[in-house]
């Protein structure tokens, strides 16, 4: 069958929406249509590997899907077990970001959505098994692919080497899918998605006009397409969400309790991260 040789595994919030636009623009390398297939999490295991598939370009050397739900451990167990039962010579990468900018930034995504009605503080009151603070224990959420694929087969890169060194990055990751590392586009320069600045929560109309036939056909147009028809469309209907102020005692508290997990990935890797804020 016509599986996937690539996938992105994560982190969510960490450009990954950038690297699957980047990685399609090579000639070799043909990136699924739907960015987020989810198909290895309880939810779309069901639909079975046909259906999987039947998602990918026969005629590409290197086949790729990108899904940050893959690096929701606990939230999702069983993940990895399953992506090696279906594609185990798969490469992986896994893209990671500052960790707090990371959940801040899922914090946002989550307050537009709905899906988050608390204050910050509050959202971050008990950090133990807080779904926003295990998706930045990388080393942790690493820890459960290692043990079913090689270290070889996975690739860490950063969100800030991929917006601040575009061309060598994409070079390092070109050369670890074994294709042509001299490729370059001018659109690497660009950062898909960045969403901050257009993060907006639906009032009770824009609740009601997701629902609509327009919408739903809207959401089957390319992901470079949709995200501004929609954003345009939902305009009026919606408000800001502007970024959360974090104090210094809950950002330190945040630092304390992820710096272990951060210094294991560090002594894992040999990277430095500098760019990190721990």
């Amino acid at each position: 069958m016509n599986l996937p040789n690539l996938i992105i595994i994560g982190a969510m919030k960490a450009a990954t929406t950038s690297l699957h636009y980047y990685l399609n623009l090579h000639p070799d390398v043909s990136m699924s249509k739907e960015k987020e297939l989810n198909f290895f999490t309880e939810g779309n295991w069901d639909l079975g590997v046909e259906w999987y598939a039947s998602q990918f370009n026969s005629g590409a050397r290197i086949r790729g899907e990108t899904s940050p739900a893959y690096t929701r451990y606990p939230l999702e167990r069983d993940v990895p077990r399953r992506m090696n039962s279906v594609v185990p010579e798969a490469k992986l990468i896994y893209l990671l970001r500052d960790p707090i900018e990371r959940l801040i930034s899922q914090y946002v995504h989550r307050i537009a959505d709905g899906r988050e009605t608390r204050p910050f503080e509050d959202a971050l009151a008990e950090l133990r098994d807080n779904p926003y603070i295990v998706l930045s224990q990388y080393f942790m959420q690493l820890q459960q692919f290692l043990r079913f694929y090689e270290t070889t087969s996975i690739l860490i890169v950063t969100q800030e080497d991929l917006r601040n060194n575009p061309r060598d990055t994409m070079s390092s990751i070109f050369r670890f899918l074994e294709v042509d590392d001299a490729f370059y586009s001018e659109h690497f320069k660009t950062i898909r998605h960045k969403s901050a600045w257009k993060k907006r929560r639906k009032n009770g109309i824009g609740l009601y006009l997701a629902q609509t036939s327009l919408m739903k056909n809207i959401e089957k147009l390319p992901f470079s397409i949709r995200s501004n028809v929609a954003w345009f469309l939902y305009l009026p209907f919606s408000k800001r969400v502007s970024r959360p102020h974090v104090s210094t005692l809950l950002k330190q508290r945040i630092i304390d309790y992820l710096q272990d997990d951060i210094d294991r990935l560090r002594r894992f890797t040999t990277y430095k991260f500098e760019d990190w804020c721990l």
